[in-house]
């Protein structure tokens, strides 16, 4: 994976006023460090916790809200009002601010000390009286944040503080991701068409086409020193079943994949892209459809969609930079068929030849077999089961006038019986709170047939991330039932088309 996290960081502002004097203020300062320096050295929070120095007027306000937005290395603001700091002067900032907010609200002491309590103490930890003049002038402009309550000493506020972080990096990406799409998205499909130009002013990614033989002309340039590289490490990383050894008769099948990989990445990393589509309809001069090549660059991280499919390719990438160090893997993914029984009914997932091996269970097969689409050679693909495990599904779909994320949370299961047939790569969850509850909500949501399946994100995180970008998401859990969710779907239809003005 990519060091996402390098060179990034979130600021640490701290609001107050020159009524209670130099003392006053010197004490806030020195407190509000305090407080930086704890979520700064916390694990769990996965950039530099950068202390600003406190606000005390309207001017440095704005400034600062100006510094954020044209700083590439700020991901995020994290705001205190450590003592009273009138939200007049928080306006123009927050009028002005484009980079993603989170109001803390805490206080420098964990515990009061009771016997000793004086006014002066309670002018300067009035927290509880600041913190809700911004809240209030926060909700009263529309400012997108996310608020946090608690003693930073407090594992679950830190933790909470952290999840926020990885959506603001995931923000971050998805503002500076290009995407290249080789041909066009299956034809006649319609979930997996979308408005680019939409989707750039949303969420800043750039996605644009390029002719599959420009990509075929990289992939035949590629080297016999880059192929033997690369084949070196098939042999050294997965099990490679007979044929595919260096001895077997299809060795040429794997150089082949290993060229295809050589010529993909030469071609995304010359043109700064981090995500980008393939087409089984759409091959050009390439011998196999990219089996081998697509799931090695999901694992470095690189987001990925089947049959064109650019919005999920971008859900990809953005999941995987806001899961860069956790537990478990996130990949590309489709809902192929149902197990309805006996006992409880599960979905297994798969796709053609491009599930990431970041979610597998064990070291991948490395195998070779017919594809009955693309009418092309026999692909090359890592074939593996999912590690078992809790995750969710999160997929993306232009429902007309706007975006949607629907997601499902879920318990990746081991397959009840052995898949000795199924030559792909694969996962068999139960989603909750049922399947038939999952399904109707989702066909209800209109949600897509791609997803993306993370082990290390959760909703939390893509709650955050969709608070940021403004875009509606709704959550299918344990606690949903088919009535409700249908009725949060009209709830949001309405407060969208409100929000979105004339």
């Amino acid at each position: 994976m990519d060091a996402v996290f390098d060179q990034r960081e979130v600021w640490f502002l701290t609001g107050s006023q020159g009524l209670y004097g130099d003392e006053t203020l010197r004490q806030v300062a020195g407190q509000s460090q305090q407080i930086a320096q704890a979520l700064d050295s916390a694990g769990d929070i996965p950039v530099r916790v950068v202390w600003k120095p406190v606000l005390t007027d309207a001017d440095a306000i704005r400034r600062v809200a100006l510094e954020a937005n044209a700083d590439d290395s700020c991901v995020g603001l994290i705001a205190w009002m450590h003592t009273f700091s009138p939200a007049k002067m928080w306006i123009s900032g927050l009028d002005a601010l484009r980079t993603p907010l989170l109001h803390l609200h805490t206080q420098a002491n964990r515990s009061l000390p009771w016997a000793e309590l004086d006014m002066d103490f309670m002018n300067l930890n009035q927290a509880a009286h600041g913190d809700r003049e911004f809240g209030y002038i926060q909700s009263r402009l529309g400012v997108a944040r996310t608020t946090v309550a608690g003693h930073v000493s407090d594992p679950v506020v830190v933790a909470r503080i952290a999840a926020w972080v990885r959506a603001a990096v995931g923000y971050a990406e998805i503002h500076a991701l290009k995407l290249a799409r080789f041909g066009d998205n299956m034809r006649d499909v319609a979930v997996t068409e979308g408005d680019k130009v939409e989707a750039q002013l949303r969420f800043g990614v750039s996605v644009n086409t390029y002719g599959v033989n420009d990509l075929v002309a990289v992939v035949d340039a590629a080297s016999d020193a880059e192929i033997d590289e690369l084949v070196a490490q098939y042999d050294d990383t997965y099990d490679l079943v007979p044929e595919l050894r260096k001895d077997g008769d299809r060795r040429e099948s794997l150089r082949y994949a290993a060229r295809i990989e050589a010529g993909l990445r030469a071609f995304l990393t010359d043109g700064g892209f981090r995500a980008f589509t393939t087409n089984f309809e759409d091959l050009g001069g390439l011998r196999q459809l990219p089996g081998l090549a697509v799931q090695r660059l999901m694992a470095d991280g690189y987001g990925f969609g089947g049959e064109g499919d650019w919005k999920t390719s971008v859900l990809l990438r953005t999941v995987k930079s806001m899961a860069a160090g956790l537990a478990g893997g996130t990949s590309f993914m489709e809902d192929y068929t149902y197990h309805f029984g006996p006992g409880e009914p599960r979905i297994l997932g798969a796709h053609m030849l491009e599930v990431c091996p970041t979610i597998a269970t064990g070291t991948p097969s490395c195998e070779i077999h017919p594809l009955g689409i693309g009418n092309r050679e026999d692909p090359v693909r890592l074939v593996f089961d999912a590690a078992a495990g809790p995750a969710v599904v999160v997929g993306m779909a232009d429902v007309g006038d706007r975006f949607r994320l629907v997601a499902n949370e879920i318990d990746v299961v081991p397959p009840d019986e052995p898949l000795p047939r199924l030559p792909v790569a694969r996962a068999v969850w139960k989603p909750r709170p049922s399947l038939s509850t999952s399904a109707e909500s989702w066909l209800t949501a209109g949600g897509p047939h791609h997803t993306v399946l993370s082990q290390a994100v959760g909703a939390e995180i893509l709650a955050d991330f969709a608070d940021m970008v403004r875009t509606e998401l709704v959550v299918i859990d344990a606690n949903t039932t088919t009535r409700r969710f249908a009725q949060e779907l009209r709830w949001n239809q309405a407060y969208h088309r409100l929000a979105g003005g004339l």
